[in-house]
């Protein structure tokens, strides 16, 4: 599938089938830590100039990355939720593609159009645990106003020194948003973040939204019914808000869920493309071209999807189908997660969505079902066993 632009008639494939001569190799899962990270920064070459702009409550090292030279200042961030580390490893992958000799071209293109202010990992101690909060507990991105975390202070600060025209706020959400009316997962979510409470649109969310609507058009042949648009409702203690109210145009990556792709290793790849595609959108004032149209027919987000659905199920004398979800808790010092199942819903849910679908038909179901409790329960065909939960925690190979 070609992107339809002009980026020396680069196309998708071309990018993805070259995409190991770039990718970062060191980054296999999504439980990326504070030590890789600075073992990766370490082998920058000195074109990527290195800062330590300040130090987590937990006394880890903070780095900021500037590369290029003109006069546009872009601002990536990433890991302010500390288990959220696809656009982490996105920002490595960018950092490789920038040394790739086969993209030197659009590498210098971008090295004298502009210059990246990248802040890999703002959250190291959140990363340690594989959590969403900072070492005090705290939600950095909800920590805009009172910046009680050294994280969120620390990133206000650099926003303010250099007040760049462009951010990029890059996160993961829950793999269980899908994409409205399609029962398929959101792999990829956008959003131009409001500044105030009436939702107004100026020129800096404008140009946000004119940007995003590029990237969408570039990555949705990739993810047909597969990006959506989050609900603009305003947050007045998110920084994507705050920034977005300062003037600088803040562009919302999300990256969700992919059958088969628990560790994000495909999504890292349509996150970069994102990325880049923003970065050339922005660079070649394409988006100035665009349509606030294109931006506003993306479809939303919503949540009709779910991990495990049981269909053609006979239970209590009815049939009916089961959703299971599973909620996931670090182990092994946050280098891993165990996966608990929630019966999440019972009945007609025949127009809902989910990663894995499993008839029933013939099946026997033993056990009791409580919904929003972890399964307890298994599901035999002709004397065996085939699918077995006991308090959550699945028994058999799904």
């Amino acid at each position: 599938m070609i992107l339809q632009t002009n980026y020396h008639n680069m196309q998708v494939d071309h990018i993805l089938r070259a995409y190991n001569q770039f990718l970062t190799k060191e980054l296999t899962n999504r439980f990326v830590k504070h030590a890789t990270v600075v073992k990766l920064l370490e082998l920058l070459p000195a074109e990527f100039r290195k800062t330590e702009v300040g130090l987590s409550h937990q006394r880890r090292s903070i780095q900021l990355i500037q590369w290029g030279h003109g006069p546009i200042d872009i601002f990536l961030w990433s890991q302010m939720h500390g288990d959220e580390a696809t656009g982490t490893m996105a920002l490595f992958d960018l950092f490789n593609f920038l040394q790739c000799p086969e993209f030197k071209a659009v590498a210098m293109e971008l090295e004298q159009a502009c210059t990246l202010h990248v802040l890999p990992m703002i959250n190291p101690d959140g990363a340690e645990m594989f959590s969403r909060r900072n070492a005090q507990k705290i939600d950095i991105n909800r920590d805009y106003l009172q910046t009680v975390t050294p994280e969120g202070r620390l990133l206000k600060s650099i926003r303010e020194q250099i007040k760049p025209a462009f951010g990029f706020n890059l996160h993961d959400q829950s793999t269980l948003w899908s994409v409205k009316k399609t029962g398929k997962p959101a792999t990829l979510s956008f959003l131009a973040p409001a500044y105030n409470e009436v939702l107004d649109i100026n020129e800096t969310r404008r140009d946000a939204m004119l940007v995003i609507a590029d990237i969408f058009e570039q990555l949705n042949p990739l993810l047909p019914q597969q990006i959506g648009l989050f609900d603009d409702e305003y947050e007045q203690r998110a920084f994507g808000d705050n920034f977005q109210a300062a003037g600088m145009s803040t562009i919302l990556i999300e990256a969700g869920g992919l059958h088969g792709d628990e560790d994000k290793q495909q999504i890292r790849k349509y996150y970069f493309l994102s990325i880049f595609s923003g970065l050339m959108s922005i660079i070649r004032k394409s988006y100035l071209k665009n349509t606030l149209d294109v931006y506003q027919a993306i479809p939303k987000n919503n949540k009709e999807i779910f991990h495990l659905l049981l269909n053609n199920l006979v239970y209590e004398g009815a049939q009916i189908s089961m959703g299971l979800c599973y909620e996931e808790e670090p182990i092994d010092y946050g280098q891993a997660v165990s996966q608990c199942y929630i019966v999440q819903d019972i009945g007609d849910l025949r127009h809902l969505g989910a990663y894995r679908v499993i008839e029933g038909n013939g099946m026997i179901l033993h056990g009791e079902i409580d919904v929003y409790k972890p399964a307890n329960f298994q599901l035999s065909h002709d004397g065996e066993i085939i699918i077995s939960f006991k308090n959550g925690i699945s028994q058999s190979k799904l």
